[in-house]
């Protein structure tokens, strides 16, 4: 939105404030937020339930104000007009009937390419003789229609997709409708005024006329924002357009490229900020040229990102062609930030001063790569020889110090590890296991973890090196369990059977319970409260004949797929456990693989859950018409309740009901759902793409991975969904225990996580970069600098940087210095009181206090503090509805932000004394 709205006020001087969308599959309360922020005050939709357009209908509530459910201020209203048919198409929009519509769609007349109307009636030429006939006919549909609304405005949209493409097709519909609106015009007696208009001509029309009438009613909440209409709040998921038809199946079609999009996001988020440091430190050194000479490939790369979030692309519903198109330019843009980051990275540690030309290549290359677009990222093998060493270099894009267990694979088992200033670490090294069953379980490969701690938004080194006078990584310790043939021990590993029915694995906050013969978790015992939590891990198969990209219809329940068989292989070290399992199924190669991993760092976050990684190879016509689950049954009173996230931004309260069909009851999940009893036991997953989630049972949360689809579901995409592609899907389970019960009233709450569910969920979606130099150092080795850290402290533990950036690179250097160059977005996200405040944390403050922006970094000066849209094209903070606070950063630099609001910031920053060249 950002990039679109800077974009059309560059180029044609149009700062945008109503939103037109027709074709998302379901609408969500976060996005009518983000417009309002932005300056925006008028949205239009039309993909909502059949059933809850009939009701608004019927009360004239199809004009409302959206409001966010945690706003009591009455800041976030914005006004809607929902349509009210089944189709945004000329046959359903002038009025009830299609088939009279049909007849003033002039683009249907002979001549054109179009088809004739269904309904067979097709439109004439309107001439002196019929425009008496055609009019009254027409203004009657229009009359019904407005029954439906409140005000004497009535918008009647005109179009359809590939609409418009020529002259002539422009010109009959315009023709036509002249004859008509003049005849309409020209007849008092029909009380109809009709004119062609924008948008922008029917809200201004509409706004008007609801200042001079109130149509409130009795009793009705209204908005300070408009009178005259009620307020509304929540989203409009799960979409049906007729009979039985949800829209739930998109929430999962192509998982593979949802997990990309994010992967793109947080690497473009890096990036951004990556290059705003780079600016920020060398203004107009050399070094400056960096940042400048990649701004096409960082425009280009935030483009790609923006037009994946179209309602074809995100949601997998393109044909085969447009997603191959999709995933090249996203993995296009994917190896440019990379290469920049690389390069940013050295730029930073190194000396800022450095006249060498900065956009050459790096020493550095980024530890994990795609070869091409549709495959999942590998890791670089490190081969460090006797006596050197590989540097290792993390970027933290979090706004909190970071420490947790990093990995990377090497090829010798025999090797140490070394902070920057060259003190030993302790490490471990386990093998890396195949996905898929083969003659090998193992890859020859190993798995180098260590302890890591990075400055927030700061950068840190690390050496990996053989032959030093240092402890050797820990091997883990390997135990298996395999029904048929033996069990292959790697080198240098010790192996042993599994014996008995369960196998346990421990740190020191949780118990794992597995059962050995089918390779699946079982129960959950956390030691600090000493209960048992049961979480059956069940994986499950949905067959289905009427399923496509947009629809979900299974035929009857999930069954499970899991038999008794297969591997499973515990490996056991001082850093990390994992449970690994190849379950044995119906199929000579299963759909998947899976691994369960907790971790022991020391009090930090990655201590306190649980990590799952799913392995998925939906690949071959066997999986036809089948779509994959995991279940997770556990004691949790929930009453077949849920929440699910919207945009990663806030939580929805989700209810199973019998009236409708279970695909009515799959709620999109784009990072987070969690269940909750009465007594405040909570059990969340947090994952690191879009899925699908449901509670059918009481106490289960269930989760589809990927689906395979032979046929359409007749929505217009004309083919089914078999470009399935192998992928991983990780998920970070967390259990936790509220200082206070609910309160009874808490049946219609909606739940917010906590401090540390927010927390988990950035550590996963944010990971860390790991930078690796491409030469082996010397014994002597160091580079110029080994840390960056530029904040002066962390962030609250409730702030979270939304991004840093720059937003037109290319103007830096000529900028005036009366507009500031560098843009920051910062949010305070809502959390759950009735949970630890600090959540288990080493929080140093939540955001009750200021953030003061002058003081934030630690090298850098803040000037010229401008509060801003989130578009960063209206400065009006009166207009935009936040309160009177925003106004007052410039002079004192503190920023104040009430929970659940994200505010934007134009600024500049500059090295304190920065010496002319």
């Amino acid at each position: 939105m950002m990039e679109g709205n800077m974009w059309l006020n560059e180029t044609i001087g149009v700062v945008p404030k109503n939103s037109w969308s027709i074709d998302p599959f379901g609408y969500s309360s976060t996005m009518a937020y983000l417009l309002r922020r932005m300056g925006f005050h008028n949205m239009l939709i039309q993909r909502t339930h059949y059933e809850l357009k009939k009701e608004l209908a019927m009360k004239q509530n199809l004009e409302y104000l959206w409001r966010q459910n945690w706003d009591i201020e009455e800041t976030t209203d914005i006004f809607v007009h929902m349509m009210p048919f089944y189709s945004y198409d000329i046959p359903h929009t002038c009025g009830p009937e299609p088939a009279v519509c049909c007849q003033f769609d002039f683009a249907r007349m002979r001549g054109f390419s179009y088809e004739s109307c269904p309904w067979r009636f097709d439109p004439v030429e309107t001439d002196s003789n019929n425009v008496q006939e055609r009019a009254t006919k027409l203004l009657d549909q229009y009359r019904k229609k407005s029954t439906l609304y409140r005000t004497n405005t009535l918008l009647i949209p005109l179009g359809d997709d590939f609409r418009y493409v020529n002259t002539e097709e422009a010109e009959a519909q315009f023709r036509n409708y002249e004859k008509l609106f003049d005849y309409i015009n020209s007849n008092p007696h029909l009380n109809a005024e009709v004119q062609f208009g924008t948008l922008e001509d029917y809200f201004s029309t509409l706004r008007d006329e609801a200042e001079k009438i109130n149509y409130s009613r009795p009793g009705e909440v209204g908005s300070v924002e408009l009178q005259g209409f009620p307020t509304l709040s929540g989203d409009f998921f799960t979409y049906a357009d007729r009979n039985q038809d949800y829209w739930s199946g998109y929430y999962v079609s192509r998982p593979f490229f949802k997990a990309v999009d994010r992967v793109l996001e947080q690497t473009l988020r890096a990036s951004e900020i990556l290059s705003s440091f780079v600016l920020g430190y060398c203004q107009r050194f050399q070094c400056a040229k960096l940042s400048i000479s990649f701004s096409h490939k960082l425009t280009a790369a935030r483009r790609n990102l923006a037009l994946f979030q179209h309602h074809d692309g995100v949601t997998g519903t393109a044909k085969d062609h447009v997603v191959v198109d999709y995933g090249t330019r996203m993995h296009t843009s994917l190896q440019d930030l990379q290469l920049f980051m690389s390069r940013a990275v050295e730029v930073l540690l190194g000396d800022v001063h450095d006249r060498s030309d900065p956009t050459v290549l790096s020493h550095f290359e980024p530890v994990q790569e795609r070869s091409k677009f549709d495959v999942q990222p590998v890791h670089r093998v490190l081969k460090p020889h006797e006596g050197k060493a590989h540097s290792v270099v993390f970027f933290n894009p979090l706004e909190q110090t970071r420490n947790e267990i990093v990995m990377i694979v090497v090829s010798n088992p025999d090797i140490s590890v070394l902070n920057s200033s060259g003190s030993c670490l302790k490490s471990q090294i386990s093998p890396e296991w195949q996905y898929v069953s083969g003659e090998k379980i193992s890859t020859g490969r190993h798995r180098l973890y260590w302890r890591a701690s990075v400055p927030a938004l700061g950068l840190e080194t690390y050496y990996v090196a053989t032959g030093q006078d240092c402890e050797k990584a820990a091997p883990a310790v390997v135990k298996a369990f395999t029904a048929s043939q033996e069990f292959p021990c790697p080198e240098p590993y010790q192996c042993s059977n599994l014996e008995g029915k369960t196998v346990e694995m421990k740190n020191s906050y949780h118990t794992l319970s597995f059962d050995v013969i089918h390779g699946l978790l079982q129960k959950v015992t956390r030691h600090k409260h000493g209960e048992q939590t049961e979480i059956g891990e069940e994986i499950a198969m949905y067959s289905s004949r009427g399923s496509g990209a947009y629809l979900f219809k299974p035929i009857g329940e999930a069954q499970p797929i899991v038999k008794e068989g297969g591997y499973f292989i515990l490996t056991e070290g001082p850093l990390v456990q994992e449970a690994h399992s190849l379950p044995k199924t119906e199929w000579d190669k299963s759909p998947l693989s899976h691994s369960t991993r907790i971790y022991s760092c020391g009090d930090s976050i990655q201590d306190m859950l649980i990590e799952k990684e799913y392995h998925v190879e939906l690949v071959g016509r066997v999986f036809d018409d089948r779509e994959l689950i995991v279940r997770y049954k556990t004691g949790i009173e929930n009453q077949r309740v849920f929440y699910s996230d919207l945009n990663g931004f806030q939580m929805s309260r989700r209810q199973t009901y019998d009236k409708i069909p279970l695909q009515g009851n799959y709620y999109p999940m784009p990072s987070l759902a969690f269940l909750q009893d009465s007594l405040g036991n909570r059990f969340s997953v947090h994952s690191k793409q879009s899925l699908g989630a449901a509670s059918l049972k009481n106490g289960w949360i269930e989760i589809m991975l990927d689906r395979r689809l032979v046929r359409d579901d007749g929505r217009g995409l004309g083919q089914g969904v078999m470009d399935n592609r192998p992928m991983n899907v990780i998920f970070h389970l967390l259990m936790e225990s509220n200082v206070s019960a609910l309160p009874k009233s808490h049946s219609l709450l909606t739940l917010q996580p906590s401090i540390l569910s927010h927390q988990v969920g950035a550590h996963l979606n944010y990971p860390m970069h790991a930078f690796v130099s491409k030469k082996l150092l010397e014994k002597s080795f160091k580079l110029p600098q080994q840390t960056f850290a530029p904040l002066a402290t962390s962030l609250p533990c409730d702030v979270h940087l939304v991004n840093l950036k720059v937003p037109q690179p290319l103007k830096f250097p000529h900028a005036e210095a009366a507009e500031p160059r560098f843009a920051m977005l910062l949010q305070r996200r809502g959390w759950d009181a009735s949970y630890c405040k600090r959540g288990a944390l080493q929080c140093t403050s939540i955001g009750e206090e200021p953030v003061n922006l002058f003081d934030m970094f630690k090298d850098l000066s803040v000037l010229n503090v401008k509060a801003t849209s989130l578009n960063l094209l209206n400065d009006d903070p009166e207009m935009l509805g936040y309160l009177e606070q925003i106004g007052d950063v410039a002079q004192e630099g503190n920023v104040l932000i009430s929970p659940m609001e994200i505010q934007a910031y134009k600024l500049d920053l500059q090295p304190p004394s920065s010496p002319e060249e």
